[in-house]
């Protein structure tokens, strides 16, 4: 967009509770002589706090912000509320890292971290690998049970119209391009995948099937 077409890219973070952001991430005249790789690294990260935001991450890596636009609470929801603003923190629900220079990047969402064997891995991290392969249109990445792992790593994938691939394919796909651990187990493939009215995954949903007959909570 920034060559060929002269726009400017600039990146926001925020929430429904946290309106109308919390970070920015704009192109800084000292990235400008830097390569398109580099500078587009820099691009991709979800940006500095806005005026009046603090931010920083828990134990567990989640992000935490404090700001005039954080919400109050959840309109009659008082255990909600207490749990969102735990320690005097709106609890993002997303994961992150803040670099050095105090930029955040968002990492996944809490509960799509799938934990494998005491490893934490990103299901986005997995799904951008998958998305490199030429012949796939949609994909989500979960965690589903194992007696070994506690849980292992499953790609739901669709493939692009006229387009091929086989589980090994893309299981081997992932592991020339990430950490072996990281590697989807297993493949499975869809006509589709569920989403929201806006066009978000509901990885909720996607997960169901899977760990009905475990007891676990699902959300």
């Amino acid at each position: 967009m920034e060559e060929e077409l002269g726009w400017e890219f600039i990146q926001i973070y925020g929430l429904t509770e946290t309106s109308p952001l919390l970070t920015v991430n704009r192109s800084r005249q000292e990235w400008d002589d830097l390569p398109v790789e580099e500078r587009a690294s820099k691009l991709i990260r979800a940006g500095a706090p806005a005026l009046g935001v603090t931010l920083t991450t828990d134990a567990e890596g989640e992000v935490l912000a404090r700001s005039n636009v954080v919400l109050e609470g959840y309109w009659q929801q008082p255990e909600e509320s207490a749990k969102a603003l735990a320690g005097g923190w709106f609890h993002t629900g997303d994961g992150g890292v803040i670099g050095d220079d105090g930029y955040l990047t968002i990492m996944d969402r809490k509960k799509d971290v799938i934990i494998t064997g005491g490893e934490n891995v990103s299901s986005i991290e997995v799904e951008d690998a998958l998305f490199s392969h030429p012949a796939i249109a949609e994909v989500a990445v979960i965690g589903v049970p194992s007696e070994k792992w506690g849980e292992t790593i499953k790609a739901l994938v669709v493939l692009a119209p006229g387009e091929e691939a086989t589980e090994a394919d893309l299981i081997g796909w992932c592991k020339e391009r990430l950490a072996g651990y990281k590697a989807p187990t297993s493949v499975e493939f869809r006509d589709e995948l569920a989403r929201t009215a806006t066009g978000k995954l509901q990885k909720f949903k996607l997960r169901q099937p899977y760990w009905a007959d475990q007891g676990k909570q699902i959300n």
